[in-house]
């Protein structure tokens, strides 16, 4: 296969790596917007900014071609990987509107401003792609070193599931398919906004007890709204939803679970999101999130409490307490 990745980041270079060494002998192509950062990939033979010390092999071409010319230049690549933050999501999709081969995402979230999910935004911008996402529970850096990985490929398009299984699937990452696009982009883009809560769980330094109630009432939320919005409530015991949940909750190199254990600490939110040097999608997607919610009448009492306090209308504290003290209900009322 001929695989491009759009973005140099964490997560495009990781997965290029990934593809590179695929024992099917895949031809990679990552795609830099910078063309100094591409120029330092190509000599440094590392991404020193996002993956320090992982070596990038000679196979991997790095390109930083204007997009249209790097579309027009490939007519064969049979899959081409969005690795941009959610910012740059609409931009790409618009410029490969035309493109015949199995299109798919990296990034997780909603939209800032529409509130829509990934696969939204393409049937506006690009409704006649093939199109889906790859997601689960995954850093990058682990990626990239080769440690056991699990992901899904989700899409409508079974051309699109088919094609990211070829891509990926190898000794170090199994890619598992799903239909359910829906349930699991709700799983990508809720997970870290409840991240960033058990974050400051933690850094409240409020018990494991605290943290497990936190992570087993978001997989609620995450369900409700899933369910909601068409999802199939199996996909939020996979690996999109509780197994990223988990590790991003609780994984040491979760941005979002950093953003929360920095605000706990007294950190303002530009403090905190300085401090990263990554973007934590969290941040720029719990309002979106929450008022997805509350136009539907779903009930997510945890991203209420995030969005106040990122919105600096509670403290810390203060927003432990008011999750402690809502009235008792049943457990699956």
């Amino acid at each position: 296969m001929h695989i491009t990745l759009l973005g140099a980041g964490a997560w495009g270079t990781a997965m290029a790596l990934a593809a590179a060494r695929h024992p099917g002998g895949h031809t990679v192509t990552l795609h830099a917007r910078d063309a100094s950062q591409a120029e330092a990939l190509r000599t440094q033979r590392q991404n020193a900014r996002y993956l320090p010390g992982v070596a990038l092999p000679e196979s991997i071409e790095i390109s930083s071609a204007p997009l249209a010319s790097l579309l027009a230049s490939s007519p064969h690549c049979d899959l081409w990987v969005i690795a941009t933050p959610m910012a740059g999501l609409r931009t790409a999709l618009a410029a490969m509107a035309d493109v015949r081969a199995p299109v798919a995402w990296l990034c997780k979230g909603l939209e800032s401003g529409t509130g829509l999910m990934p696969h939204e935004v393409q049937a506006q911008v690009a409704p006649h792609l093939q199109a889906g996402a790859l997601s689960g529970p995954s850093f990058a850096l682990e990626v990239a070193r080769q440690q056991p990985t699990a992901l899904v490929a989700a899409s409508t398009h079974a051309s699109v599931r088919d094609a990211l299984v070829q891509a990926f699937h190898g000794p170090a990452l199994r890619v598992y398919a799903n239909r359910d696009i829906v349930g699991v982009e709700v799983g990508g883009a809720v997970k870290n906004v409840l991240a960033i809560a058990t974050g400051l769980c933690d850094g409240l330094d409020l018990g494991l007890n605290a943290r497990a109630a936190l992570i087993t009432r978001g997989l609620a939320e995450m369900t409700r709204l899933g369910l909601a919005l068409g999802a199939h409530s199996d996909t939020f015991m996979g690996l999109s939803g509780l197994g990223d949940l988990v590790l991003t909750a609780t994984g040491d190199l979760s941005r979002n679970r950093k953003v929360g254990l920095l605000l706990a600490q007294g950190q303002s939110l530009d403090q905190a999101v300085a401090s990263l040097g990554h973007v934590a999608e969290g941040v720029y997607s719990a309002r979106t999130v929450l008022q997805r919610a509350r136009d539907l009448g779903v009930d997510m009492p945890i991203t209420e409490a995030v969005v106040a306090l990122l919105d600096a209308r509670c403290s810390a504290r203060e927003a432990v307490q008011a999750l402690m003290g809502r009235d008792p209900k049943g457990e699956f009322a």
